[in-house]
């Protein structure tokens, strides 16, 4: 979501309707009861009027701090909707609330457990700040590299995007805050995005785009948000055959479908399955009342709606614990510890030649690049939009990298000297009279505006999104291949919401993909770079050496191509063969595969076993640390289909992340779900189970799976 249009009222006001006295049972016999949500909300349905239904699901402009309101029914102790941006923390004009890392960074831990950490301690800061609804996570997957909004999703794989999603949407709902999945559907590019169709066949949709929804609808999320764009031409907030079809009838969803911000088209929408109107009531409130008194929308559409937003609010528990008044800081030390361990197990240790972890013979540290300083407006802090905290300001408590390594370097006795990389020949100069540089390369993400290419672009944005970067003239592969050149012990830090090129590869001992880490930059980092804590993280999308690599090769696919009436349509006509799915079918050798990260230990894997089941199979084996130190791996499981199938080479079918000590082994347990032994069938509109022989192979990437078996299924012989 994107507010356009500023909404200035005063906190006051937003307290006022956010906050619901406690009443007695006999006024509101559902405050408390045991009775089921459905119940619940049909009992508080019973009693309302039509001025209170639509009141319900229309937007109201008072939305103070807020990005919007849903006035609530006091009379009936049903509590004001407070909603706000929050993937990577509580965003719009709240202050005193934790920047987070962005959500790419969230899915590179491949921890789901710290995922759901993460979900909490939104969900907290939320409720801390009186709001109740939260506009994420978000799933749209990585179909294109080049996505201005790549930094706020979990990467091209639905599986890895399905258990991401359910982990924050389950740590969110704890914390009585109704979480929103994003943005339903095929919405993966910023170019046009109010305007493009997208346009993919059922299957392709199916099995790649729509599964990561479906995840979080079995997580229980209570809110889903349909996109700006068309979906096979319609606008996909009046999709009947998405919203109803898929949505709420396929995929079982019960809860309510919102609006994008100024995504609503018509009031007829209510009749396509739109549920809720944000930010105002344009085309609800005073219309939809109309409508509804002359059945342009039925009575019972307008019940239904009405009784998905209170089934939501009684489920996870808005009613009975209303949002209360806000406090000035809701940051605690669970949100910054919370922060901190995303940062450090998402980051991805790329490429190391011995140089990292710096050592204590290191004694002269040059530091370059401008996003290490953070001085003024943070360079690569967060993502921009309405997904930076706050959207319309900057944080002014984030851990510059400069000062945490200076810092930590003194604990050994070591230097740091700094240049901002405006000048090469000064960066050069302090690289060479250096123990080892640290070059930092960082790639400005924004809302409203594609990257034009998979170059590093340094700069700044407007926290509100929009066209409106203002690019730094250095080029910052030229600085660092300049001070690898001068020092071979140059290690890159790179602070990216996606993939970048990396034409200096074989030039630096090392390389890290830092994403961005919001406010605990560079106390997160630092510790890495020392040692004193382990990477782990791994690769939720594909680094390919050069974006031609990449299966987006027409302006037909992408950013489309207009017909007779002026829509742009971008065509899917990929398929099924988006991210390593490509690169794998096409023999194509990625820069860095999807699933990859190094670390300062090493792990072996011996002994594959196969148990099958009702549900899937479950993939067992055995991994060992076989280095020095305690560390993290995340274990993946990947299916080969037979060739009848149809599908791409491999895809990823599960993974756990677990921690060894130095030395020790244990068995781990990878549940497969059967959708990685099926297909979905145009014909049946369904997943169908394909008889044949299945590869099964297991290892710690995508590209680095040495425990091969096979797998029949339906009688087959492999």
């Amino acid at each position: 979501m994107r507010r356009p249009v500023p909404l200035l009222v005063a906190a006051a006001t937003l307290t006022a309707l956010a906050v619901v006295p406690a009443s007695s049972s006999a006024a509101c016999p559902w405050v408390g009861s045991t009775a089921s949500p459905t119940t619940k909300a049909s009992q508080v349905l019973a009693r309302m009027t039509l001025g209170e239904k639509v009141q319900l699901v229309s937007g109201a402009s008072s939305s103070g701090p807020s990005a919007g309101v849903i006035k609530g029914v006091s009379r009936l102790c049903i509590p004001s909707l407070v909603l706000n941006d929050a993937s990577a923390g509580i965003g719009n004009r709240q202050t005193g609330t934790t920047a987070y890392p962005d959500e790419i960074a969230q899915a590179a831990t491949w921890d789901t457990s710290l995922q759901s950490s993460m979900g909490r301690a939104l969900g907290m800061e939320a409720a801390a700040k009186g709001v109740n609804v939260v506009f994420g996570p978000g799933v749209n997957l990585a179909r294109n590299p080049l996505n201005g909004r790549g930094f706020e999703y979990a990467g091209e794989d639905p599986v890895l995007a399905g258990k991401t999603a359910a982990s924050l949407v389950s740590g969110i709902q704890s914390q009585h805050v109704i979480a929103t999945v994003k943005h339903l559907a095929l919405n993966d590019q910023e170019t046009n995005r109010t305007t493009v169709s997208s346009d993919a066949s059922e299957r392709v949709a199916a099995e790649l785009y729509l599964q990561p929804f479906e995840a979080a609808v079995k997580a229980g999320v209570g809110s889903a948000m349909c996109a700006y764009n068309r979906v096979s031409s319609t606008y996909a907030c009046q999709d009947k055959s998405l919203l109803d079809g898929v949505l709420k009838g396929r995929l079982g969803f019960t809860g309510f479908v919102v609006s994008d911000f100024q995504a609503t088209h018509s009031t007829a929408a209510a009749n396509t399955g739109l549920d809720m109107e944000m930010p105002t009531a344009r085309y609800f409130g005073a219309a939809l009342t109309s409508a509804v008194q002359s059945g342009a929308v039925p009575v019972s559409r307008l019940n239904d709606m009405v009784k998905r937003v209170l089934t939501s609010m009684f489920r996870i528990g808005l009613v009975d614990h209303p949002p209360r008044a806000a406090v000035s800081n809701a940051t605690t030390a669970t949100s910054i510890s919370v922060a901190t361990r995303v940062a450090q197990q998402g980051a991805v240790l790329l490429r190391n030649s011995g140089m990292l972890p710096l050592a204590s013979t290191v004694k002269k540290i040059a530091v370059i690049g401008d996003a290490a300083s953070q001085d003024g407006a943070p360079r690569a802090a967060q993502g921009y939009g309405s997904a930076h905290v706050p959207q319309f300001g900057y944080s002014d408590h984030v851990s510059s990298p400069l000062a945490a390594i200076t810092s930590r370097a003194s604990r050994q006795g070591a230097t740091v000297s700094y240049e901002d990389g405006s000048g090469t020949a000064k960066a050069v100069l302090a690289a060479a009279t250096a123990d080892v540089a640290i070059v930092f390369v960082n790639d400005v993400n924004n809302e409203g505006l594609d990257r034009p290419d998979l170059k590093p672009h340094s700069g700044g944005c407007s926290v509100s999104g929009g066209a409106d970067c203002t690019y730094s003239s250095v080029d910052q592969d030229q600085l660092v291949s300049a001070v690898a050149a001068a020092n071979r012990n140059t290690v890159v830090v790179m602070q990216s919401g996606g993939p970048v090129e990396m034409p200096w590869v074989n030039q630096v001992a090392g390389i890290v993909e830092d994403w961005l880490p919001g406010q605990v930059d560079g106390a997160a980092l630092a510790p890495l770079l020392f040692g004193d804590v382990n990477f782990s993280g791994k690769l939720p999308v594909t680094f390919p050496k050069a974006e031609s690599d990449g299966p987006l090769k027409t302006a037909a696919q992408y950013p489309g191509v207009k017909d007779s009436k002026g829509v742009p349509h971008a065509t899917y006509s990929e398929g099924l063969l988006m991210g390593y799915r490509w690169y794998d079918a096409k023999a194509i050798a990625p820069l860095y595969p999807f699933g990859y990260g190094l670390s300062y230990t090493t792990f072996q894997y011996s002994r594959l076993r196969m148990v099958p089941g009702r549900t899937g199979v479950t993939v067992q084996v055995t991994l060992k640390n076989a280095g020095s130190r305690a560390g993290a791996e995340v274990v993946q499981v990947y299916v080969s289909a037979p060739t009848s199938a149809g599908e791409p080479p491999k895809a990823l079918g599960g993974f756990v992340k677990l921690t060894l000590k130095p030395g020790e082994s244990r068995t781990v347990s990878v549940p497969v779900d059967n959708r990685a032994l099926s297909v979905w069938s145009t014909a049946r509109h369904a997943w169908t189970p394909v008889k044949g022989c299945y590869v099964v192979r297991a290892g710690g990437g995508s590209r680095s799976l040495p425990l091969i078996g096979k797998l029949s299924r339906g009688g087959s012989v492999c």
